[in-house]
């Protein structure tokens, strides 16, 4: 009688600290909205646009890892990205107009694409057994929350401590400390199926762009971008400007929270610890139920939470009502969509099947981030941003729910 095969892997665990020390970095970038835009006179949209750029870049760059890390080796393509982060980060430092910060952004995005999701999804998912590779996926996408926890208030200890360049450079060499762990990475993988060998790369590739459910996969994903980019880039500064006074005495008083500019890079984390709770859910969930009504369900869920915020008075408590809310379903995405592509197309082509969906998701980002500068800039607020959220989270829902979940035949390579 076969044993079960364990949950907790070292590449499991590897891969864990990898996305939460990418992630960290990444979802601190919203807090520099405002001291780089003060110290330089920017508009919003303007850095707006480099984070915009960023997302977008992350985007064009995660099939690319996906199809190297299959190629030359997932840890090889850990080591380029990382490099390319930091090299971003670094350049990004020495930075003082709007279009060298966003031509740079390109670097930063494409680093985040080689330490992200598409690259270790893949290589977790292979790893794992079936009855584990649901709850390991989503434990992966439970660190990158943990490091949204961590990421956006580190961001604003240390700028309390030294200027936003010095933070970039500091980010710069986490980035690089985090290939020490690459070692490690090491354990047997789950091999690969009689049918799945069969089946090339233009194969498979075939096969899902000409599957209807690809394509609404594909479509889906994209509110799920533009929802957390924007939210990640403008947030912290909508939180700053826009909420209500803190009460002195309160209880965020008490425990240091004085001022609306801590109380947004708070939120940010705040969405990051309810999410670890919110994707090991979906993870276990996904196991028993299926995926494409959890997501329907997610989606829904996030629709409701952002058109009420919105239409209600900005306060510190509904910040931290919607912050928590949000954060349950903040990644809960991530990994029913990357089961449901597993299951539908198998493991072999994982990483980059993922990320020409989660391209879709990066052009969500990206227009998130930038409409929100550019209608910022034109209107003096970020209320049209949000309802424009609101529609695309219900096209979301309503597309996901005529996806098929049996996979179909796989096709077989030409004689």
């Amino acid at each position: 009688m076969d044993r079960p095969s364990p949950l907790v892997t070292p590449v499991l665990i590897v891969g864990c600290l990898i996305i939460l020390t990418s992630f960290a970095v990444r979802a601190s970038f919203g807090v520099f909205q405002i001291p780089i835009a003060d110290e330089f006179g920017w508009l919003r949209s303007e850095f707006s646009l480099a984070i915009a750029i960023q997302n977008l870049a992350w985007g064009i760059g995660q099939p690319l890892f996906g199809a190297l890390a299959e190629k030359i080796g997932d840890r090889k393509a850990i080591v380029m990205g990382a490099l390319v982060y930091a090299a971003g980060l670094v350049l990004s430092s020495y930075a003082t107009t709007p279009f060298a910060m966003q031509q740079l952004e390109w670097l930063v995005g494409f680093g985040i694409a080689g330490t992200g999701f598409g690259v270790i999804l893949a290589v977790v998912g292979r790893a794992s057994s079936d009855e584990n590779r649901s709850m390991s996926l989503a434990i992966v996408t439970a660190a990158g929350s943990a490091g949204q926890v961590v990421g956006a208030p580190l961001a604003e200890w240390l700028l309390g401590m030294m200027a936003w360049q010095g933070v970039f450079v500091v980010f710069a060499c986490l980035i690089l400390g985090m290939l020490l762990m690459l070692p490690f990475m090491r354990s047997p993988t789950r091999p690969a199926t009689k049918a799945e060998l069969q089946q090339s790369m233009g194969s498979i590739l075939t096969k899902a762009m000409r599957d209807p459910s690809f394509g609404m996969i594909f479509l889906g994903f994209f509110s799920c971008g533009y929802q957390l980019a924007f939210i990640t880039a403008h947030f912290p500064a909508f939180v700053t400007e826009l909420c209500g006074p803190i009460a002195p005495g309160g209880t965020l008083h008490g425990i240091g929270i004085t001022t609306t500019s801590a109380l947004g890079a708070v939120a940010i984390s705040l969405i990051g610890l309810f999410n670890i709770l919110g994707t090991l859910s979906a993870g276990w969930l996904g196991k028993r139920y299926s995926k494409k009504y959890l997501l329907s369900a997610v989606y829904t869920g996030r629709t409701i939470a952002a058109a009420v915020f919105i239409l209600m008075p900005i306060t510190p408590t509904s910040v931290l009502v919607f912050s928590s809310v949000m954060g349950a379903l903040w990644l809960a995405t991530v990994p029913l969509t990357s089961g449901l592509i597993a299951h539908l197309y198998g493991l072999r082509y994982m990483g980059t099947l993922y990320g020409i969906v989660f391209f879709s998701h990066q052009l969500g980002g990206f227009l998130g981030v930038w409409l929100g500068g550019r209608m910022y800039d034109t209107y003096g607020d970020y209320t049209l941003v949000w309802w424009i959220g609101v529609g695309v989270g219900a096209f979301s829902a309503l597309i996901h729910l005529p996806i098929r979940e049996n996979p179909a035949p796989p096709a077989t390579a030409a004689a």
